[in-house]
């Protein structure tokens, strides 16, 4: 699925300011594993996996190809989402996970922070979802849309909140944030489907004091991490699995969200 072309007209001195703040802001990132084949990386929050249309030089492919060579772009996770992301090295092993994504053949398990309590300890959602005529840039859920299965699976249940794996089983554009929304506990932190932008501790904890400073947010990124990835090398045949650990500011979520509104057991 492609995202929808814009034409906009930008004044060359502000695109130029522009691209030069985002260079200099650009997230960081880490190799995960790399051959003569494919080379996975572990995405940061904040920066796009492909090019973005009128700022070059600053997606992880467009540098990641300055130090290893031209890559092939085999799929995506949204520029606000962290973790696992793999290219191909030449163009047969592109068409080898091409294929193996297009039939399903690949696993991909995401963690996410929900708002609410999810029900269940498994829940399947199997929503079709197109893009949103009415808000270019989203999707939403449709009977006429693209068949869209995830699978929640609660890991932690806090008071208001959950700590959730989500297994997308097929792999429409914003499909775990928009499922997530449809069953009515959308991302803690998401500034398109959710509630919030950002998390402030301050919002759990009712004798937090930041001695007159302005308070920092817990976490202003999506909660959405894409932890790990398992796909056949193009090459050996091998089942691999690529895992990214959370991110500090996740951790450091979850920690809060422990010691502030943690499940205490019914009595009895």
């Amino acid at each position: 699925m492609t995202e929808q072309d814009f034409e906009y007209e930008f004044d060359d001195e502000y695109s130029r300011a522009e691209e030069r703040h985002a260079r200099k802001e650009k997230p960081k990132f880490g190799v995960l594993y790399e051959d003569e084949r494919i080379i996975v990386f572990d995405k940061g929050s904040g920066i796009s996996s492909i090019p973005e249309r009128y700022i070059k030089g600053i997606s992880l492919k467009e540098i990641a190809e300055e130090k290893h060579g031209r890559l092939w772009t085999v799929h995506r996770i949204d520029k606000d989402t962290s973790g696992v992301i793999v290219y191909a090295r030449d163009a047969e092993a592109h068409k080898s996970l091409n294929d193996q994504f297009e039939h399903r053949q690949t696993k991909k398990l995401y963690a996410a922070v929900l708002e609410g309590e999810l029900p269940g300890d498994e829940v399947p959602v199997d929503i079709p979802i197109a893009q949103d005529t009415q808000r270019p840039g989203m999707m939403r859920p449709t009977a006429r849309g693209k068949e869209s299965v995830t699978i929640f699976r609660v890991r932690e249940r806090f008071t208001g909140f959950t700590y959730a794996e989500a297994e997308p089983v097929t792999g429409r554009m914003h499909q775990i944030r928009v499922h997530a929304k449809a069953i009515g506990f959308p991302l803690l932190i998401d500034p398109l489907y959710g509630n919030r932008r950002e998390f402030l501790l301050s919002s759990i904890k009712r004798k937090f004091k930041d001695y007159g400073r302005d308070e920092k947010p817990l976490i202003d990124r999506l909660t959405l991490h894409a932890e790990r990835l398992t796909i056949t090398h193009p090459g050996t045949g091998e089942t691999m699995t690529f895992e990214a650990p959370l991110p500090k500011e996740f951790k450091a979520l979850l920690t809060q969200l422990r010691k502030v509104v943690a499940k205490k057991p019914l009595p009895g």
